[in-house]
């Protein structure tokens, strides 16, 4: 084994989960096991039946849920598994607090424990019972406080079966189990963040063109699936597609459909009282203009509530431009105030209550933010939407410990279109990142509504799992359960034999995508960076290797979820990576004269683009050709923020047409030193933690809590960070501290550390100094802020660097030292 691969290894181990985590652990209340355990219960036996039983009088979405988990069981354990509405021979009963006569019989009777269920928001209890009628020995009941919480109950039964969310979104076969049993006890659970949720968006030609083609349309045939998936996955709220779309005119059996499933509808943030932007498009309104044509929108707002009806769907308030654009030039605080106060008066007019009784959300997006800034205030039962900067980066949060009654929340993305350049082609979201800036929103209190740009979906599986399963409850989502994750879900989708080493390929991708967009590299990314393209290049086709390696023993039946989930992303991000190098050979051998280079390595760069090509076909056609247009994303000629029509390989050189020679590569640093090579030492009630795995070279450090005040004056005893260094000479050197590229969620306009050498004092340095537009392009196309010191020695040899904490936001990444 080469001493990269063997590196490679080891940089995976830190994904692995611990030893025993595994899917049918048999620990705990209520879980399931291949085996039967003391006062558990025989869910799927051999030669007996398993039936489900839900009240004829529950939801409609109960009753459907429960079809699937009937469907989900017989998948599973291959015998006799049938739904019924009489507990006769009942293996489970499930129901809703006030909706179920079965189940209020049982509670009336003392034979389940609700106590604190009743009114918890999507609340649920899972409990094995002891002859819950007669005839029936044991059973597992599930009780749900609300509709939605006997669905999740539900679904979580099929979790824990081994049948994934994503069964039919990437062709996971459910885990057989010819047996299954559950322990005994009872669990209750119910979610932390109220509003849990996806937008599909920037939906052509990916997701728009597959259902066409699929269904016929973005219909509700289509939707039907992503419902499903949601509710699976214990996510309740939709922004559906819009560009072009209107889930609610383009087919009318949607919206209803999502009601009775029991999903929660919204729109975007430029879409205000629930219409579609399409819409106002379509039916020629004129000017999408407040001081010149306030009736026709408000009329079509109206409509838009009307339309909503007795649904739970949350409405937008507010304006943006038409377009996704600005409003305004500047910031007309009256104009919106004005807006907001008129909409509320319509639906307090359509619904016949107070407009308070109606949930909305008010979306602090891009320019909309500097109205909340500059001091506008919405209704106190209005959520605030609080939105990063559409790289991962959250802008924005609320005083810790404000209170409100709608709350505040979260617009977060994994795909954008937008400056400084669109990402829509792969996933490229390291998880750990998302967990650091999802933990921070908690903290601050953004925990009503949790909505996360998905774009086409596909092939977003891992990081909207993720997500969805951190806003279900923030607080139970520890460092060391994030850094389990991969593990935990590769295992639930292959099992145990594959899911460590398959998580651990899932966690390195992350980081190595995460370093920069697809769609912003260039045959010069990497030319002057230390190792150039060879470094980064090697680590890629390490990674791809072993994702071979490890499919080569994936089971049969798995080998299409295996390619949509893991294989297909890393190799066409090798081959891309490939290509690029190719090209950057090209111009170099060209540049240099020799021609022969040129020529074979523009060859190489004409196979890696076809191979791309190849790439997105064999995705395709996986699964019998399930996934018609789904890799369709353009990705490769871009040459400003919007993607190409199509895909053009990068101009390619000869002697004769060769441009000018690569500038030279800058010297390196000294020393690249690790952000967790120094001793953390806490301070107060701040304590650093290292964060594993956090970039394509290792871990970064963070402080926690973030809410603590900013610390202005640091030293003594104060939170730091003691490095050892040993430096050539006396005089002076820069310390440059890398840091991820977030931002003042405060609003101070600060994003700061202090460093200081020995005993000197502290020299406070700010990320954010300067900041503008172009700097923030930068910031976020190289995934990184730098910002540093230059701290004097009187003589060479060993020093301590000190790295102070003063803004508790900031993530630190490393330490580059230059003379």
């Amino acid at each position: 084994m080469n001493r990269l691969l063997l590196t490679l290894l080891l940089m995976l181990s830190v994904f692995v989960a611990p030893a025993g985590a595994r899917a049918q652990a048999c620990d705990g209340p209520v879980a399931a096991c291949t085996h039967p355990t003391r006062g558990g219960l025989a869910l799927i036996l051999p030669g007996r039946a398993t039936v489900v039983v839900v009240d004829a009088a529950d939801d409609p979405g109960v009753r459907r849920a429960a079809s699937d988990v009937v469907a989900d069981l017989r998948a599973v354990g291959g015998g006799t598994v049938r739904g019924a509405d009489r507990v006769d021979g009942a293996t489970v009963i499930a129901g809703t607090l006030g909706r179920s006569p079965i189940v209020d019989a049982l509670v009336r009777t003392g034979k389940v424990d609700v106590g604190g269920l009743a009114g918890r928001w999507e609340g649920y209890v899972a409990q094995v019972v002891d002859r819950p009628a007669p005839g029936v020995a044991r059973a597992l009941v599930i009780v749900g406080a609300d509709r939605r919480g006997t669905i999740f109950g539900l679904y979580d039964l099929s979790a824990k079966a081994g049948v994934s969310p994503w069964s039919w979104w990437a062709d996971v076969p459910p885990l057989r189990h010819p047996t299954l049993f559950l322990t005994a006890g009872r669990v209750a659970d119910h979610p932390v963040v109220k509003y849990r949720g996806i937008f599909i968006n920037d939906e052509e030609p990916a997701f728009g063109g597959w259902a066409r083609a699929r269904f016929g349309g973005v219909n509700h045939l289509a939707y039907e699936r992503v419902f499903a998936l949601l509710l699976r996955s214990k996510a309740n709220f939709l922004w559906p597609a819009m560009w072009g779309k209107s889930l609610w005119q383009d087919d009318p059996a949607t919206a209803p459909l999502a009601d009775r499933m029991g999903i929660i509808l919204g729109t975007s943030h430029h879409e205000p009282m629930g219409r579609s932007q399409v819409e106002w498009q379509r039916q020629g309104g004129g000017p999408w203009d407040y001081t010149r044509n306030a009736a026709a929108l408000r009329a079509f707002w109206r409509a838009g509530i009307e339309r909503r009806g007795h649904a739970e769907d949350l409405v937008t308030i507010g304006m943006r431009g038409d377009g996704d654009e600005p409003m305004t030039q500047g910031t007309a605080i009256d104009l919106l105030q004005r807006i907001v106060a008129d909409q509320r008066g319509i639906i307090a007019d359509v619904t016949g209550k107070p407009a308070d009784r109606t949930p909305q959300v008010w979306a602090l997006y891009k320019e909309v933010q500097d109205y909340y800034d500059r001091g506008m205030r919405v209704p106190d039962d209005v959520t605030l939407l609080f939105s990063d900067d559409n790289w991962g980066n959250i802008r924005r949060l609320p005083p810790p410990g404000m209170a409100r009654r709608g709350g505040a929340g979260v617009y977060y993305h994994f795909d954008y279109v937008g400056d400084p350049r669109n990402y829509k082609w792969l996933d490229t979201n390291a998880i750990p990142r998302v967990w650091q800036q999802m933990r921070m929103a908690r903290q601050f209190g953004a925990d009503r509504l949790w909505i996360v740009n998905v774009g086409d979906l596909k092939p977003m599986e891992y990081a909207t799992s993720f997500f969805l399963a951190m806003a279900w409850n923030p607080d139970a989502m520890t460092l060391a359960a994030m850094q389990a994750f991969p593990a935990r879900w590769a295992t639930h989708q292959f099992g145990d034999a594959q899911g460590r080493a398959i998580g651990a390929l899932l966690g390195r991708y992350g980081q190595l995508a995460s370093r920069r967009k697809p769609e912003l590299i260039d045959a010069d990314t990497y030319t002057s960076t230390p190792g150039g393209w060879a470094r980064v290049l090697a680590e890629w086709e390490a990674l791809a290797r072993v994702a071979h390696r490890v499919g080569a023993s994936v089971p049969m039946d798995r080998r299409d979820a295996y390619d949509e989930l893991v294989l297909h992303r890393i190799d066409a991000m090798t081959n891309l990576h490939r290509l690029y190098a190719a090209v950057a050979s090209n111009h170099r051998a060209a540049s240099a004269g020799v021609g022969g280079e040129a020529e074979r390595q523009a060859a190489a760069a004409r196979g890696f683009f076809a191979q791309d090509a190849a790439l997105r076909r064999r995705y395709e056609a996986l699964a019998g050709g399930k996934w018609p247009v789904m890799m369709a994303q353009t990705h490769i000629g871009y040459t400003g923020w919007q993607q190409p029509e199509v895909d053009r390989i990068p101009p390619l050189w000869t002697v004769a047409s060769a441009g000018p020679r690569p500038a030279p590569v800058p010297a390196p640093p000294i020393a690249i030193i690790a952000a967790d090579a120094g001793r953390p030492i806490d301070g107060g009630t701040i304590r650093w933690q290292r964060i594993a795995g956090f970039t394509a070279d290792g871990a970064a450090m963070v402080a926690t809590p973030a809410t603590v005040s900013p610390i202005e004056k640091p030293g003594g005893a104060g939170p730091q960070i003691a490095y050892r260094v040993n430096l050539p000479a006396a005089g002076a050197f820069r310390f440059d501290v890398v840091a991820a590229p977030g931002l003042d969620v405060r609003g101070s306009g600060h994003h700061r550390v202090a460093l200081s050498i020995d005993g000197g004092a502290p020299m406070i340095v700010d990320l954010l100094a300067h900041e503008d537009e172009a700097r923030w392009r930068r910031a976020v196309a190289d995934n990184a802020r730098v910002v540093g010191a230059s701290l004097s020695v009187t003589r060479a040899g060993r020093h301590t660097l000190h790295l102070w904490l003063v803004d508790p936001e900031v993530v630190v990444e490393r330490i580059e030292l230059r003379r």
